[in-house]
């Protein structure tokens, strides 16, 4: 079946097409080939072309029963005489009815048939033949006729049928066609959401950012002045903590910045996250009094940045946790590379608590929400060990993705 623009040409429409042509032209060189008679190629000729004036060039001509009228008996006239100037011209008698159930509606089809068997055998040459014979040879032509007209019945049904599926299938395209377009248009209104989604995350980051570094740091300020305030009769050691609150001020701001930047914590600038954790640790130690030991295991190598910074952040805020809640006596962080994950343990022996009862609606937990929360975007684990007196266990897992991956990692 070939689909060209807007018309739908099955085979049979060519064949059907093309066949009362052949069926006119082929016999007429047989018959020339026998005998050269001008009578026998004009006729040929004159049915050849009367078929093409009445049916191919105008087509809509055959929707008129007069016209469709005379062509036949314009047409059965030429044929009948060709059949009388060579019997090989019988054959075209197919292409007749052919034509008969092609252009003539419901049982003046098989009319038409029956016509042009009895012109095909009253033109033929009868010596010899009885009455009987000729009925005979009527009544087989018009049943051979008539099976013939339902087997091009049925391809026709069939062909109508084809071009009723490619019409359904030609809508049904269509309106998947105007789906896609809605869905684009779906699309664009989804893409403007998860923008306005990302600018809300964003804003959710920043909050993380600024509790994880001006909270902490602003944390250790007030803590430094309470100590400070006990220690006023002591000027060398007041002096010695007023140093500490104007490092730790100056820290946080540093930090406040670069959260407002979105650049990376000022540990990791020129450290990988390893030295970066004895850094943290380190100043910690020296502002808390608690010591703090860090352990690397496994094969340290550069991470990405996002993963880093989280690790670090988390390193930070139990920390701060610790030296606020704790009351520990020591501190141990271990971060263990391994093949696909890198896995960071912070443990303290302090006082523990329940975590049922952390409420971040009433000032407390906010941290351990904001640490969750940074795990969970990198697809990791988090989870808290901890009961009253036994101390703390924060320990998180995320993919070991490798520095310098790109967005979609």
């Amino acid at each position: 079946m070939v689909i060209a623009g807007d018309a739908v040409v099955s085979r049979w429409d060519r064949v059907q097409a093309a066949l009362p042509y052949l069926l006119v032209l082929i016999p007429a060189v047989f018959a020339l080939l026998r005998e050269w008679r001008p009578e026998v190629l004009a006729l040929a000729l004159f049915a050849a072309a009367w078929h093409w004036l009445m049916v191919t060039s105008h087509p809509a001509r055959t929707s008129r029963p007069a016209l469709v009228t005379v062509y036949f008996v314009v047409l059965l006239a030429t044929v009948g005489t060709l059949v009388r100037l060579d019997t090989v011209f019988t054959v075209t008698g197919i292409g007749v009815f052919v034509q008969c159930f092609a252009l003539l509606p419901g049982w003046w089809a098989y009319g038409g048939v029956a016509v042009t068997v009895g012109v095909l055998i009253a033109s033929r040459p009868q010596t010899g033949r009885t009455p009987s014979e000729l009925f005979l040879s009527f009544v087989v032509g018009v049943v051979v006729a008539s099976t013939v007209g339902l087997i091009i019945h049925t391809i026709a049904d069939q062909s109508e049928k084809r071009r009723a599926m490619i019409a359904q299938l030609r809508e049904t395209g269509a309106k998947l066609a105007a789906l896609a377009e809605e869905n684009a248009s779906l699309q664009a209104q989804l893409l403007i959401r998860a923008r306005e989604a990302g600018v809300l995350g964003e804003r959710q980051r920043m909050a993380r950012e600024i509790h994880d570094t001006l909270a902490q740091g602003l944390t250790g300020i007030l803590t430094q002045l309470e100590a400070a305030d006990e220690a006023l009769g002591d000027v060398p050691a007041t002096r010695s903590r007023l140093d500490t609150v104007r490092a730790l001020a100056r820290e946080s701001l540093t930090e406040a910045r670069r959260s407002v930047q979105a650049l990376r914590p000022a540990p990791l600038d020129e450290a990988q996250l390893p030295a970066a954790l004895h850094d943290v640790a380190a100043r910690w130690s020296r502002s808390s009094g608690v010591p703090a030991s860090v352990t690397v295991t496994g094969e340290a190598r550069p991470l990405h940045t996002e993963v880093e910074t989280t690790l670090l952040r988390l390193a930070q805020e139990a920390l701060a946790n610790a030296a606020k809640h704790a009351s520990a006596g020591r501190v141990g962080l271990t971060l263990s590379y391994m093949e696909d994950v890198v896995a960071l343990d912070v443990r303290d022996d302090g006082s523990g608590f329940v975590p049922e009862e952390t409420n971040p609606l009433n000032g407390g937990g906010f941290g351990l929400v904001a640490m969750q929360q940074r795990v969970t975007r990198l697809a990791g684990t988090f989870a808290i060990e901890t009961a009253p007196g036994q101390g703390t266990g924060v320990s998180a897992t995320v993919p070991a993705i490798p520095a310098g991956s790109g967005p979609g990692w």
